[in-house]
């Protein structure tokens, strides 16, 4: 098998964040989002990947994976000239897949159960294609699959009116069936390809489609709120290491992951689960955590920070409290006044802000 990952879209709901980068490479847990996709592929037995890329940061991409060497892969880069829908960067892949089975990951899907049974089920079965499956709370938000008697009815992309709360999972097993029923496809009504309608396709043409349940976690995470959620849920699953210094009279509770170079000053305080990354510098009298990742090379004097994602390089010299945050890389925060106020910042890259 094959393996597909979708690195495009231009990630309107994150903005600010997103204006000088992809969403597919913002941090969870201090890794990219996408990362965990080439990483649970590749646990499935899966090496030979090809990343749809396009629009903003696609150089970034490249930039960061390479040739996939590093990350145990051999990837390929299909260039979307502009977001017509995920059937269409599908579509896209037909030579790269040939005559092989394969499996498509949207590269914005958090997914903690590992996939390798179902690409081992797949590969062994008959059938034309399999879709996972998830219960959510807004199904309006997602492809839903109606299904009765352990059989798929319908597969629809946002209804209005769900007629269930299974949400089609942005992992699809496909083979190279789905091809034919693509190059069939009318635009959607937003002028795309939907993936949904494709599966639909199938299924009135009577091919074959599974489908499995998804009980452990997964997210879509498309809102500033997901990307916040899913780096609670991995940074639950972490185990602690200790590669970095703490000096003596630190408070910590919880899991600690401190990264190689860093410091923790005597009087911090750390609330797991907390992980700090590279060469950074925790001064005394700043708290840290619960739920919270510090990216490489940052700096915090000072303030208490929970629940919230700092990225790389950022310097944060105040003693305010900053919850629920996502700040992006380079950023600045300082004060001019002694403020114990508390803050909810969404920050694109080098921003800069005096309190």
């Amino acid at each position: 098998m094959k393996g597909i990952i979708l690195h495009g879209g231009h990630g309107t709901r994150l903005r600010p964040l997103t204006h000088t980068g992809p969403k597919q490479l913002l941090p969870i847990a201090n890794k990219p989002m996408s990362q965990y996709c080439i990483e649970s592929i590749r646990e499935a037995g899966i090496t030979d990947i090809a990343i749809i890329i396009g629009g903003l940061g696609s150089d970034k991409v490249k930039e960061y994976y390479e040739n996939g060497e590093n990350f145990g892969v051999n990837l390929t880069y299909i260039e979307q000239d502009y977001p017509r829908g995920i059937a269409h960067a599908v579509n896209l892949c037909k030579d790269f897949v040939g005559d092989e089975k394969f499996v498509v990951f949207l590269g914005d899907n958090i997914i903690q159960k590992s996939i390798s049974d179902f690409v081992k089920n797949f590969e062994r079965s008959n059938y034309d294609a399999s879709i996972l499956l998830c219960e959510v709370d807004n199904p309006s938000r997602f492809g839903i699959a109606d299904v009765k008697n352990g059989k798929i009815l319908k597969i629809m992309e946002k209804p209005q009116k769900p007629p269930t709360n299974l949400a089609v999972a942005g992992i699809y097993f496909l083979t190279p069936k789905i091809f034919d029923v693509i190059n069939r496809l009318k635009p959607s009504g937003r002028n795309e390809l939907e993936i949904t309608d494709a599966l639909q396709g199938l299924l009135e043409e009577n091919h074959n489609i599974s489908y499995n349940m998804i009980t452990d976690y997964w997210k879509d995470t498309g809102t500033p709120e997901d990307i916040l959620n899913a780096n609670m849920q991995v940074l639950k699953k972490m185990k602690p290491y200790l590669y970095g210094k703490k000096e003596d009279g630190v408070s910590v509770e919880g899991s600690l992951m401190l990264g190689e170079g860093s410091l923790i000053k005597t009087g911090s305080r750390i609330k797991g689960p907390v992980i700090i990354g590279k060469n950074c510098i925790i001064e005394s009298n700043t708290t840290i955590g619960p739920n919270t990742s510090i990216g490489d090379h940052s700096i915090l004097s000072g303030c208490k920070v929970e629940n919230s994602i700092i990225m790389s390089n950022c310097k944060i010299e105040c003693n305010a409290k900053i919850r629920h945050s996502i700040i992006s890389t380079d950023s600045h925060i300082s004060q001019n006044k002694k403020t114990d106020n508390e803050h909810v910042f969404l920050l694109g890259a080098g921003t800069k802000i005096t309190l």
